[in-house]
């Protein structure tokens, strides 16, 4: 376990709410206002911004400010030390279930004979 990068958590964290997967899912299609990502969700603005604070610590978003207007944009390169977790946890369990095949199946061919 110690051997991964230290921002898993913080992504896994990032990714557990439901409005922040929204918020991610909006900037997927381009930058946007801090006033439009709060609008469909109906949380108030600090509740907004402490959302987007913990996908800015995780390296998801990156904010700017020009002048009154602060803009967010995904970073979907944050996503790659997640993505090789997944995958080794699939290889990993793959092999595991290959060889529980190949047990029962040997097992199945002893029976039989």
């Amino acid at each position: 376990m110690a051997k991964h990068e230290p921002d898993l958590s913080l992504l896994f964290h990032a990714l557990s709410d439901p409005t922040r997967r929204a918020m991610l899912e909006r900037l997927a299609r381009g930058p946007a206002a801090v006033t439009e990502l709060a609008g469909p969700s109906g949380l108030r603005l600090p509740t907004i911004l402490r959302h987007l604070s913990v996908l800015e610590a995780a390296g998801l978003i990156t904010t700017a400010k020009d002048g009154r207007v602060r803009s967010c944009t995904l970073n979907p390169q944050a996503l790659d030390p997640m993505k090789g977790w997944l995958d080794e946890q699939r290889a990993l369990w793959e092999a595991r279930l290959d060889r529980l095949d190949d047990y029962v199946t040997r097992l199945m061919k002893e029976r039989e004979t």
